[in-house]
Order: structure tokens, then sequence, then C-alpha cells
């Protein structure tokens, strides 16, 4: 496993993942907070759901990540009328050989990107539970690998509700961050206009990184130290969110597990060995708020599940640095280390 004692290997990390940026934000304009959360769930295996209103750019920005890596690529457009064989895959009688040949669904790639993901029914948006938490796809008893890396980019409408259905609760949990793009500032939208009036940027977009690069960074992602301080603290603000009085449903231990691996995705991000509260705390809505059912009371209130991780955040104690720093954190002491990080 690469590890972050590994400094020559640190630096063609970082190289890849400032390549990687500039390619999704020369295609995204205006939005480089975006971006970063895409990439942070990326390095941290996780998945990504787009939630936003009609034309923003949320089918562009999960189009422009996967064509920036040269991996495989899949597109499932949901519709009422798609089948769970249809992402999964089917078994086939093969007249030759006498027996079952399995035929791959469009699960079978490393960035797939599951546009508009509630107009399918229910049944066919539970074929994605399996590959998205284990990677792998069971058909007819046969378990199948999925390609690593494996990423699934979701886009979804939360304002037209005609011909939809809401996502399950155990999907929503399998989604490590949701994100909003939101409208683009007056200069921005001026710039997509000189930029996009006359051709896509995707067409001209090329790879700038591999898979195995990829691969090479989440393992280096995974080598991010995290103190028990900050551990505690991850499991403290989930905690909150199952006996908060506006929430009927809490956030899972799946979901402090995907925050501890975001904020390590996010350390690396930022050029350091180790993750601090401040990382935690800036993914903390992302990751959580997606995942929470307010109460009744609180939907007639106007009380949105944004709101209540705010608050949660503002009455969590966050844990007090140590007065000395360095390396040795890496080791267990001193609690956690501190030291300017190296942006990328």
């Amino acid at each position: 496993m690469t590890t972050y004692d590994d400094r020559a290997s640190l630096t063609d990390l970082t190289a890849t993942v400032e390549r990687v940026r500039s390619s999704v934000e020369g295609v995204i304009e205006g939005k480089p907070e975006v971006v970063r959360l895409s990439l942070t769930v990326l390095l941290a295996e996780g998945h990504l759901l787009i939630e936003d209103v009609p034309g923003v750019g949320k089918t562009m920005l999960a189009k422009a990540l996967a064509r920036s890596i040269d991996g495989s690529v899949r597109r499932i457009q949901f519709t009422p009328d798609l089948l769970p064989s249809d992402i999964t895959g089917v078994s086939i009688w093969d007249q030759q050989r006498r027996d079952f040949e399995f035929k791959p669904g469009a699960i079978f790639a490393q960035i797939v990107i599951g546009d508009e993901i509630n107009r399918a029914s229910p049944k066919t948006q539970s074929a994605l539970l399996e590959s998205m938490e284990e990677r792998q796809v069971t058909i007819d008893g046969q378990t199948y690998e999925l390609p690593s890396p494996f990423m699934v980019v979701a886009t979804q409408n939360p304002v037209e509700m005609e011909g939809t259905y809401p996502l399950p609760e155990a999907q929503r949990d399998r989604f490590m961050a949701r994100v909003s793009i939101g409208y683009p500032s007056p200069e921005a939208e001026l710039q997509m206009l000189d930029i996009h009036g006359g051709v896509n940027p995707l067409d001209d977009l090329q790879p700038v990184a591999h898979t195995h690069e990829i691969v090479k960074l989440i393992d280096a992602v995974r080598g991010v130290h995290v103190a028990e301080p900050v551990r505690r603290y991850a499991v403290d603000l989930v905690a909150a969110t199952r006996t908060h009085p506006d929430l009927r449903l809490g956030a899972s231990p799946r979901a402090t597990l995907h925050l501890l691996r975001a904020a390590k995705a996010s350390a690396a991000l930022s050029g350091r060995e180790y993750a601090l509260p401040d990382d935690v705390q800036a993914l903390a809505v992302a990751v959580l708020a997606h995942r929470l059912l307010p109460t009744a009371q609180a939907q007639l209130n106007r009380r949105t599940s944004e709101q209540v991780v705010q608050e949660i955040l503002q009455r969590t104690p966050v844990p007090a640095a140590p007065q000395q720093g360095g390396l040795a954190g890496l080791r267990g002491a001193p609690a956690y280390p501190q030291q300017p990080p190296r942006r990328l």
C-alpha cells in the first residue's frame, strides 16, 4: 500500500490531482468547491449524488469528471421503463455452448453516470444497492466483481415531482456526499456564454489521468493519519443526529465511516499527511444532510437537514489542538500533528 512516507510518490500523486482538477474546472466555470468535493469523493472510494434544478450543469460535471480519467465510462439514462437487468446484466442461454452466458450490464464500468436517477422505479433503483456498497453484482447465484476504481455519479432534479420516485433511504445512505451546483455568478455565466456559445467543451476534453494513477491516489488516501480525538469528533457529530428533536431518522454508522474517509481525502487534497477537525467540519453537511429525515413538525417549520447539521456543528465541542506537533503524531503522540499544510 502506498503511504505518505514516500515523499516522491506524494509529489507525483498531487500532480495527478491537479491535472484532473484543472480539466474539470475548464468545463465547470466558477465552481471550484464543487469540483473539489467531487474529487474528494472519488479519492475516498465513494459515490456522488448531484442534486439541483435543471440546466445548472449536473450531467456536464459528471461527464467532465468521467472523461478526465482514462477509464471505462458508462451512462445510464434512468427512465420509468428501465429494468434492473439493464443495469446489472442478464444470463442468456447459448445454444452452441448449451449453457448460460452472462451479458454484463451498464454497471460494469469504472465511472458510471446515472442521469435522473429518481425517474426509475424503486425496483430498478435497488439494482444499484449491492454494486454501490460491495462493488460486485450477483446474478443467478453467481457473483461478478466490478472494476477498480468504481464510482457512481448520479444526478436528480429535486423540484419536479411528476414521473419521479424518491430515492429509498438505503440508497441515499450509499452515496458518500450530495452536492448542489447552484447558479453561476454573473461573471461566470458571461464567461460560459463565451466558451459554450459556439462549441461544447466536452468535445475537446481529453483524459489527463490513468486509472492506475487513481488507484495509487486512493491507496495514498487510505494511509492518511486520523488521530483518536478527530475520530471521536466525527462520531459525536453523527451521534448527535440520532437524538436531535427535529429528525426522525439520524445518520447511520456508514455515515460515520464515509465522513472519516472523506476527511482523509480532503486532507490529502490539502497536501497534508493527517486529518484535522477542520476537514470533518467542512464535509459534515455534504456527507450527512442527505441521509437525514426531518420530522413533520420540522418540515412545517421549514427546517432543512442542512440547517440541522449546521446547528449540530455549532453545538458539538471541537477537540483542542495539542501544544506540540510534528510527524510524531503519525505514531500516536501527540494527539494529532499540527503543521503548515502543503497545498496541491
